[in-house]
């Protein structure tokens, strides 16, 4: 595998909306995270992708783009973001944006001149076909519900397609101009300056055509868009094309949102000529999920987040960088996910970064995860903002479940828990904004925030950037950013360990996941405590006694064989 320069680095994502407000409107903006440039870099951030700020009417939060080459005034302006792109530059930090390419917004000049006249060049950027008799096209449903047909503007005999929202008109990549048109948008922003993208939901891009119907999963007749992306084949074409046009010629950063990848396609996404630099691991996320709604998922062991984030390891080992995350936008926060309810805790929320963090890959923090921001409650649908949790609500009523058994899956599931306002400090408005937030903020950011956290030397935040400092140590760099990752006691109940080796030594992360303490063997003696998230480490020669929730990462002795 050839080094490259992001190997080493650290990535953040911010969620533009809700990060820093710097006039009081209640949304976040560019100048604001201008302002916490310097907030980012002390905690040891290289890299920033910032979710989308382009021009949009927000049916999706900026996922439903209506001008690619402009910033939403909510968000500032172009010039905010010319800055953002020279203050990043002059702290050594990269930006990279959201590329939004599936679909654009029904409010986007393609789609309205798409209206005007479906037949000619701008209905073919989309996919607009002949209803009779209203049998639609297919039966598909959406990602957010519903069929992804909808009446086409000014014609009643006409239905487009959205995978997404009724306001996410599909974008049709069979067409070559379509394509040229989305290379020219991706290579203004490189030459811009941009570092590169993260690229959404990019596997829907390819549709399996001519387009047909599944067996339905509901009563509703429907069934699950992922019928489609098992049969669809050749997204590869459009991939290699895209980077060989746009990401290549600038060396750019990438990073793939791929769900339903095959693993034959593994070193076409992220081997050494990828479609990518790196892609996302949603081993974890997806986990116990169901397609037939929230009220049928299955709550994630801790064994089962071992098996997942060992499995994925195992498959890209020799392929290429994997990106590894515990939360993002999209997502409940991860120490609500992946630590058993009733057991949160500061030192358990330690525990779960120093797994994920330290795993071979990329390091992503998702932005007030280094704070271990949580979810928030929920007590009336009408406090819910995120589309896919209203839909949610829809869904689990219909099964059967009661109001409040509806809400708690939103609590669990629910896509504004990541999205509540940044808690920088325990002022009105989480010190977020001097107006009134968009999405309410926690009320627990009295107690969870920046300002708090970095005057405890033990908070959540100082240990976040222990962990980033003890991957860019020279002295650890190699074995933490390249050493491969062997397995250690893979087998035992609530227990996750596993070595990090190179030719410069051999590092052990052990964790206890559970409550009670336990006492555990180790492959070789430790030869010095590298990290801790207790006071001190109970080492006995080839054993360590561990505490509820405590973590240690060991530097072996060289001589020792896993």
């Amino acid at each position: 595998m050839n080094r490259q320069w992001w190997h080493d680095k650290v990535a953040y994502q911010i969620y533009p909306k809700s990060f820093c407000d710097s006039n009081g409107d209640g949304i976040g903006d560019l100048p604001g995270i201008i302002s916490r440039l310097d907030d980012l870099k002390d905690l040891g951030v290289d890299i920033l992708w910032l979710s989308p700020i382009y021009c949009s009417p927000l049916a999706d939060q900026g996922y439903d783009i209506s001008d690619y080459y402009n910033i939403d005034p909510r968000f500032g302006t172009m010039e905010d973001m010319d800055r953002l792109l020279e203050e990043a530059r002059k702290r050594n930090m990269y930006i990279i944006m959201d590329l939004v390419v599936n679909h654009c917004s029904d409010e986007h000049e393609w789609f309205k001149k798409a209206c005007q006249d479906p037949d000619g060049e701008y209905g073919k950027y989309f996919y607009i076909r002949t209803v009779k008799d209203g049998k639609l096209p297919c039966n598909w449903r959406s990602y957010f519900g519903g069929p992804v047909w909808d009446k086409l503007p000014g014609h009643e005999d006409r239905y487009y397609l959205h995978v997404f929202h009724k306001k996410q008109p599909d974008l049709n990549w069979e067409n070559p101009r379509l394509r040229e048109e989305i290379y020219r948008m991706i290579n203004w922003w490189l030459d811009k300056g941009l570092s590169g993208f993260r690229i959404d939901a990019i596997i829907n891009i390819k549709k399996a055509l001519p387009f047909h119907d599944y067996p339905a999963d509901r009563p509703d007749g429907l069934c699950s868009i992922h019928n489609m992306l098992h049969e669809a084949k050749g997204v590869g074409d459009f991939l290699g094309e895209m980077r060989d046009k746009t990401f290549k010629p600038h060396q750019a950063f990438t990073v793939g949102e791929v769900f339903n990848e095959k693993p034959e396609e593994l070193p076409d996404f992220i081997g050494e000529n990828g479609y990518f630099s790196t892609m996302f691991d949603f081993a974890e996320t997806i986990f116990g999920h169901s397609h037939n709604g929230w009220h049928e998922c299955i709550d994630i062991t801790p064994d089962d987040y071992r098996s997942c984030v060992f499995e994925t390891q195992e498959k890209v080992k020799h392929i290429g960088f994997i990106s590894n995350i515990i939360e993002n936008h999209d997502e409940p926060r991860g120490v609500c996910r992946y630590i058993p309810e009733g057991e949160l805790s500061d030192t358990a929320k330690k525990m779960l970064a120093t797994l994920y963090f330290l795993v071979r890959g990329l390091p992503w923090i998702y932005q007030g995860q280094e704070l271990g921001m949580e979810n928030i409650p929920v007590s009336s649908i009408e406090e819910v903002d995120d589309i896919s949790s209203l839909d949610s609500y829809k869904v689990s009523l219909a099964a059967g479940l009661t109001e409040a058994e509806a809400l708690r899956l939103i609590e669990k599931n629910g896509r504004d828990n990541a999205r509540t306002p940044y808690q920088w400090s325990s002022a009105p408005g989480a010190g977020f904004t001097t107006g009134t937030p968009w999405l309410r903020v926690n009320p627990n950011y009295k107690t969870i925030n920046l300002e708090d956290e970095k005057k405890d030397p033990d908070s959540v935040y100082h240990y976040y950037k222990k962990l980033i400092a003890l991957r860019k140590d020279p002295a650890w760099k190699e074995t933490l950013v390249y050493g491969e990752l062997v397995p250690w006691l893979a087998d035992t109940h609530n227990v996750m360990a596993y070595t990090r080796e190179s030719v410069e030594g051999k590092i052990l992360v052990i964790a206890n996941y559970q409550t009670g303490p336990r006492c555990l063997p180790l492959p070789a003696p430790a030869e010095r405590v590298l990290l801790n998230n207790y006071e001190t480490a109970d080492l006995r020669g080839q054993e360590v006694f561990l505490q509820g929730y405590q973590v240690l990462v060991l530097a072996l002795s060289p001589d020792s064989q896993t």
